[in-house]
């Protein structure tokens, strides 16, 4: 199963979905990383979450969910560009009983943030309490409260794979007010017997056939989705110089040289006695 998100519109109404399912980014995204499993659930969850809300980026640019608490996993963090390229980590603590995923347990007391980040231009946040048992439902009360369009969310993660279901009522264009509360009452009941172990294993067009038969929705293009991180060797390199001559004379003297790790990819970047010398002078 390849990567990909697929939209799919109704016909005549201002109600709009989202269907997402993700394997291979997810496994790129866990790999090298000890996470337990109740957090790669968290994680699968957040990345279905943020490849669906990506999809109102009009621009270059992308979108952070960013959750954090007082519990064992103390920030959750995904991103989504508008090109689908997906990024995601965690960080928890050790020694932990984690028979128990869901966030109020994982994450606990805290809040979540929506960022979107354009390539050019002012960047946009929102922020919300965690009130949830779940992802989807806290970002479901995040829509209510910062974007105030009625969201449902179905979000589903396991076996180093994640998918999630968006169902969004627009502003009335299309269709009157009456007709539209009348379809999204009827979309909504439809989607609501979806069962998760169907949403994660089942492909899109089954999905949707087996959801809305009798309101076929309209199926523009499908977007690939791809891992994707943005660290590179001058993004390090520039990390280092802005550390300043004294610090890096520090690390130049006491250990020669600096290895750098992504938290995303784990990609490691080495810089040695004359790298570190160069960014000295240039720093100075």
């Amino acid at each position: 199963m390849q990567d990909h998100k697929q939209r799919f519109l109704f016909p005549d109404s201002d109600i709009r979905g989202e269907l997402v399912q993700v394997e291979s980014s997810v496994t790129r995204i866990i790999e090298g990383h000890n996470y337990p499993l109740a957090v790669q659930g968290l994680i699968g969850e957040a990345v279905a979450a943020v490849a669906l809300l990506a999809s109102t980026l009009k621009f270059k640019g992308r979108l952070a969910l960013q959750a954090q608490g007082k519990g064992p996993v103390s920030l959750l963090l995904a991103e989504c560009t508008n090109e689908g390229e997906l990024r995601a980590l965690a960080r928890h603590s050790d020694g932990q009983d984690w028979s128990h995923g869901d966030i109020q347990t994982l994450i606990g007391d805290g809040n979540m943030v929506i960022t979107i980040i354009p390539e050019q231009g002012r960047q946009y946040q929102g922020i919300v309490p965690l009130a949830g048992d779940s992802l989807a439902q806290c970002l479901e009360a995040y829509f209510h409260q910062s974007e105030q369009l009625p969201t449902r969310l179905w979000l589903a993660s396991g076996n180093n794979r994640a998918a999630g279901l968006l169902l969004q009522r627009l502003p009335n264009q299309l269709a009157s007010s009456d007709a539209n509360t009348q379809m999204w009452e009827h979309l909504d009941a439809l989607a609501g017997t979806l069962k998760m172990e169907e949403l994660l294993n089942l492909d899109d067009q089954t999905i949707l056939h087996r959801l809305f038969h009798d309101t076929p929705p309209q199926l523009p293009d499908a977007q690939a989705l791809q891992f994707g991180c943005t660290c590179s060797r001058d993004r390090n390199r520039n990390a280092l110089i802005s550390l300043g001559s004294n610090e890096l004379q520090t690390l130049l003297d006491e250990d020669g040289e600096v290895t750098l790790t992504c938290d995303f990819c784990r990609n490691r970047e080495r810089f040695d006695a004359v790298d570190l010398a160069e960014m000295i002078r240039e720093s100075s």
